[in-house]
């Protein structure tokens, strides 16, 4: 079996809450892994293995300077899942403009 693409490994961390906390107080800037715990109820090991995820996904990047571990976004791996997403967005958006020059064409070859 292949191994998963990035953008699956992003979309399968983003899917818990947990992590989705995590990345969401990264986005104001890097954090030390008691700085992310504090606000979740959990133990610290869990929070690690979220931790771990997020890393494995390349969503976060983390380092250890001394006895503290920081850990920062890595916004090449959110990029990737928001043009993902946007190309997603432009694709509906053209079906929905299609659909409705379509009904307002039924509208008017009605009246």
């Amino acid at each position: 079996m292949d191994a998963p693409a990035p953008l699956d490994l992003a979309f399968q961390a983003l899917g818990d809450p947990s992590r989705r906390a995590m990345v969401e107080r990264l986005a104001l800037g890097p954090a030390s892994v008691s700085e992310l715990a504090k606000p979740l109820a959990m133990s610290l090991p869990a929070v690690m293995q979220h931790l771990a995820v997020l890393e494995q996904s390349g969503l976060v990047r983390s380092e250890k300077i001394g006895r503290v571990r920081t850990c920062r976004i890595d916004p090449n791996a959110i990029t990737a899942a928001e043009h993902w997403l946007n190309e997603r967005r432009r694709q509906w958006e053209q079906r929905f403009d299609r659909l409705d020059a379509f009904l307002t064409q039924q509208d008017e070859t009605q009246e």
